[in-house]
């Protein structure tokens, strides 16, 4: 259990590490993407199984890779060589083209609406 409540905290740092915009300058080096390309891999790759759909992520299986996704580099270097439970997607399995396109749909996903327009909660 406690193995269980690290893992789950190291999640949620990561989480957060991923949820901050990237500086100006690290979204300079970004690649052209195709993000509707992006959808369907992010589906076939099996990304949506631990991040979510939309890539909102969750607590017990991935952290939130959108809205605002980390510096394009940061990403690539991580799913190349994750440090998490995350499997590496080596080029072999994800190609850079690939994984520009998943990144373009990664910055296409909206903000979620604010909690005070939402009808159920109020």
């Amino acid at each position: 259990m406690k193995t269980f409540a690290v893992a789950l905290a190291i999640a949620a740092a990561a989480g957060a590490q991923i949820q901050t915009p990237a500086p100006a300058q690290s979204r300079a080096a970004t690649p052209a993407g195709n993000a509707e390309n992006g959808k369907k891999l992010f589906a076939s790759d099996g990304c949506y199984e631990c991040h979510g759909r939309e890539a909102q992520g969750s607590t017990a299986t991935g952290p939130r890779l959108a809205p605002r996704p980390m510096a394009f580099a940061a990403l690539s270097r991580y799913v190349r060589q994750p440090t998490g439970q995350m499997p590496p997607y080596t080029s072999k399995v994800v190609s850079d083209a690939d994984l520009a396109d998943i990144y373009a749909f990664l910055q296409s996903r909206p903000e979620p609406p604010p909690l005070e327009t939402i009808q159920l909660l109020k």
